[in-house]
């Protein structure tokens, strides 16, 4: 559409929606001192998603908000990344930091030759490695976000990420996604990177609402039915004493237990016992 100023700014939202994504899941890592349920292989192949990514952004020289998204999308999924293996396999920080590094400087040396080496192939109208590029990407964003797929489906919950990580990844989807749509020239390949990933999260909200929230809501539906005494419709035929959610027992002692059915019938036997004695 060739609003510039449109793309700069939904471009620069979607930067800093991915520099701020994974922080509310390195945090909740960091508090809970665990990582149990957050796959690496999640963390992995978004990290290395970002190198052809990143690659394919400043070949086809798309503004530079969007150029610099992809560098902190490898750099915060590597941090998770070595999360998983410092708390879950009790790494130390120096192992961590001697794995890490060098993987980061490897994944940094691949994205700088990789953009002479295609620069130089546009030069020569040889276009098939960008397009490669942008499938590989997009492939591996998605490979990532359906790993947890198989995991929610394996233990019926969507568990070990953040939701509110969720969203914000989501927000710089769609936010980068509109600022594709107002380029000067409208890139497909690029609409289709940042939509499939939109599309496999909004799955896996609305995975959360079904084995999550929908168990949660019941839960609390039924516990504050059974917190009302008033609830039961075959109380409104007993008398007002009798309706009382608590009951005494019958031996001197000034503890009370919730009245259920055979709490009544076990208090009746023992008094008609005393009777006959």
């Amino acid at each position: 559409m060739d609003k510039p100023a449109i793309a700069n700014t939904f471009g620069t939202l979607g930067a800093v929606f991915w520099s701020i994504q994974l922080l509310p899941q390195i945090w909740l890592n960091y508090r809970r001192h665990n990582a149990t349920g957050l796959r690496p292989s999640m963390m992995m192949l978004w990290a290395w998603a970002g190198v052809p990514l990143g690659v394919y952004n400043i070949v086809q020289n798309l503004n530079l908000a969007l150029q610099v998204q992809p560098q902190i999308l490898s750099l915060l999924s590597l941090l998770t990344w070595i999360q998983c293996y410092y708390y879950e396999h009790n790494w130390s920080l120096w192992k961590a930091t001697s794995i890490v590094v060098p993987i980061a400087a490897l994944m940094g040396g691949t994205e700088l030759g990789l953009v002479y080496a295609l620069r130089h192939g546009r030069a020569r109208e040889v276009d098939w490695p960008v397009t490669l590029m942008a499938v590989l990407a997009a492939l591996l964003l998605a490979l990532g976000v359906l790993r947890h797929y198989w995991d929610t489906y394996t233990h019926r919950t969507v568990r070990g990420i953040s939701f509110v990580f969720v969203g914000i990844d989501a927000l710089g989807d769609l936010a980068s996604i509109i600022s594709v749509v107002f380029e000067r020239q409208l890139n497909i390949l690029a609409l289709v990177t940042y939509g499939v990933e939109l599309t496999l999260w909004t799955g896996i909200f609305a995975a959360g609402g079904y084995y999550n929230l929908r168990p949660w809501l019941k839960q609390r539906w039924t516990s504050r039915n059974q917190d009302d005494p008033l609830s039961d419709p075959g109380n409104s035929a007993m008398p007002e004493e009798e309706r009382s959610p608590v009951a005494l027992h019958d031996r001197p002692s000034s503890t009370s237990v919730f009245r259920t059915t055979s709490s009544d019938v076990g208090i009746r036997q023992r008094s008609h016992a005393a009777i006959q004695a």
